[in-house]
């Protein structure tokens, strides 16, 4: 019988009602086609529980937030407030007594850890872009003008006496400069990295001089170094509230415009063809960065604040095999980094920033070592 006949003949069975398995992919094991038909790989598995464990913290984190806004409402709502605010302290005391620790019975820990589980997912999550678009300084200089809007924020407070949230100041002035930092780079015929060089240096250059200026004539109680490093005591229940909400959003807005973005990193030419307005998602996309940098300089500083966004997605881009496994293992290392970091530098008495930098390069180290691709195989697709 040749090969026709027997192919035929299988055919035929199947039309009888008999059954044909299924072609084998070319190199690929029985047990791999078994693996994958049977549903999720233990790799897949492994991934999702990550993600769903991720997505259980931070809604309890962002419950922790809530409820500690909601301590200031009146009537009701303040009482259940108060109630469930020390019903999560009560927790913390315990956490305390099985771990031998001081940490979560205080609040100002609690809002510093729901801080820091929220920007480890929004970091990576709007990194992952940047980085597959080779715009990873992006966050540096954005970094660099939330610093300077710090600096206006102390000095408009110190003047007028608004007793409004700080950040919110930084926020705005991020924004209208990333705002600005893309309109330079549309109208300039400068190479790419320039206005991103420019935008990096002057708006940390009016940063330091603002303070600088200010202090000869209003007390500005500001430590540089806080903002520079990051700092758990810098990170105010409004601080936390407005994270929260900046997380929410982020998350939000990536999700329902998730093909849109992926189109343009990939393929911003035939995105502009198919008439997607490119113009505005690139805003988009830099407008969100502006908002992840300002809630993460909190925790890591203006000058770390960068490796959140950078260091997760190298580490992902060493072992995923697709760009959505990218982002998944981004997020999860993000969160390692961010957890561990807090943990090593609560004990050791040591910044945040540094230490949680230190462990995502740890992660992504241990990426590289066990990713079996050569660097010239590496694809930033």
């Amino acid at each position: 019988m040749t090969g026709e006949d027997a192919d035929r003949n299988g055919r035929e069975s199947a039309v009888d009602g008999g059954s044909v398995a299924p072609e084998q992919p070319v190199g690929v094991s029985d047990t791999a086609v078994e693996r994958v038909v049977g549903g999720w790989t233990p790799r897949e598995q492994v991934e999702l529980v990550g993600i769903g464990l991720t997505a259980v913290l931070a809604a309890v984190m962002l419950a922790f937030i809530g409820i500690d806004w909601l301590r200031d409402a009146p009537g009701v709502l303040g009482v259940f407030g108060t109630l469930a605010f020390d019903r999560y302290l009560a927790v913390g005391v315990v956490l305390d007594g099985l771990l031998g620790t001081n940490v979560f019975r205080h609040p100002f820990m609690w809002r510093a850890i729901a801080t820091g589980v929220l920007v480890a997912i929004v970091g990576p999550l709007v990194g992952t872009y940047l980085v597959h678009r080779q715009m990873a300084l992006i966050g540096e200089t954005l970094a660099h003008t939330a610093f300077a809007g710090v600096a206006v924020g102390f000095l408009f407070i110190a003047v007028t006496g608004w007793t409004g949230s700080l950040l919110f100041v930084a926020l705005v002035v991020s924004v209208l400069g990333a705002l600005g930092l893309q309109w330079l780079a549309e109208h300039t015929d400068a190479y790419g990295d320039v206005p991103v060089a420019i935008v990096l240096t002057g708006s940390f250059a009016v940063g330091t001089l603002l303070i600088s200026w200010g202090r000869d004539f209003v007390a500005i109680s500001i430590d540089i170094e806080d903002f520079l490093f990051g700092s758990l005591a810098i990170v105010t229940a409004e601080g936390a509230q407005l994270v929260a909400a900046m997380s929410v959003g982020v998350v939000a807005l990536v999700a329902y415009n998730y093909k849109q973005f992926l189109f343009i990193t990939f393929d911003e030419q035939a995105a502009r063809v198919a008439r997607l307005n490119v113009r505005w998602y690139n805003a988009l996309l830099i407008v969100m960065t502006a908002v992840v940098v300002v809630g993460a300089m909190q925790i890591l500083g203006v000058i770390l604040v960068a490796g959140l966004l950078v260091i997760p997605v190298a580490a992902a881009s060493q072992i995923a095999h697709s760009f959505r496994e990218t982002l998944f293992l981004s997020i999860l290392f993000g969160q390692v980094s961010v957890l561990g970091g807090l943990a090593f530098a609560i004990s050791a008495s040591l910044p945040p920033g540094g230490s949680i930098i230190v462990v995502a390069i740890g992660i992504y180290l241990l990426a590289v070592a066990a990713s079996d691709r050569s660097i010239g195989g590496i694809s930033v697709h």
